[in-house]
């Protein structure tokens, strides 16, 4: 089966374009666990998941791009930081927790143009992880489970879920940015060393 080499990166720009999307049905009933919230629920967990469809066909099929390498995670990042972002001005993030993920996104994010015309700064194993955790953690924030009718018997439980994937996925934003600088410095002085 043929499959349109720009396929993958439509999927990922697809992505970028469902941010503004999802952050306004989000915000637009303040986030009460109506209809709107659940619409914006389900944009961010369908959306996110094109990252894996993605970069299967890109596989899959070997049409891999550096155009792909470089808009994928700026593609997460956009997504997963309009989440944070919105939850916290919902106040059901604490700002905190948004900060230290967005200066590490936004860090990385000005890194790779920055080194574009050098070499395209793939998504590193770590990175990838720390993108899932995210995405779940995200995922249970997002979904309104207080205004689920049996709500009250599994509330705690669904409480303690969220806060240990947020956890999770906060210990690994930080790893997987501190990875990156060791690697890139890594690299810096082997090519050094080269020439």
């Amino acid at each position: 089966m043929a499959v349109h080499p720009q396929l993958p990166n439509a999927i990922t720009i697809a992505r970028i374009l469902c941010a503004p999307v999802f952050l306004w049905l989000l915000l637009a009933d303040d986030g009460r666990g109506g209809g709107l919230r659940w619409g914006a629920a389900v944009v961010f967990i369908v959306a996110i998941a094109t990252d894996g469809i993605d970069g299967y066909i890109a596989r899959r099929y070997d049409i891999v791009s550096d155009l792909g390498k470089l808009l994928d995670p700026i593609a997460d990042k956009a997504l997963t930081g309009v989440a944070f972002v919105g939850l916290s001005l919902l106040g059901e993030l604490p700002w905190w927790v948004t900060i230290i993920v967005l200066i590490r996104e936004v860090g990385i994010t000005i890194y790779r143009f920055i080194v574009v015309s050098d070499h395209v700064l793939a998504a590193a194993w770590m990175g990838k992880l720390k993108t899932v955790a995210q995405a779940v953690a995200l995922s249970i924030a997002l979904v309104p489970f207080a205004g689920l009718s049996d709500a009250s018997a599994w509330q705690d439980t669904v409480w303690w879920v969220s806060v240990i994937t947020m956890t999770i996925a906060v210990v690994l934003t930080i790893a997987s940015g501190l990875d990156y600088v060791v690697t890139e410095i890594r690299a810096a002085r082997k090519g050094r060393v080269a020439r």
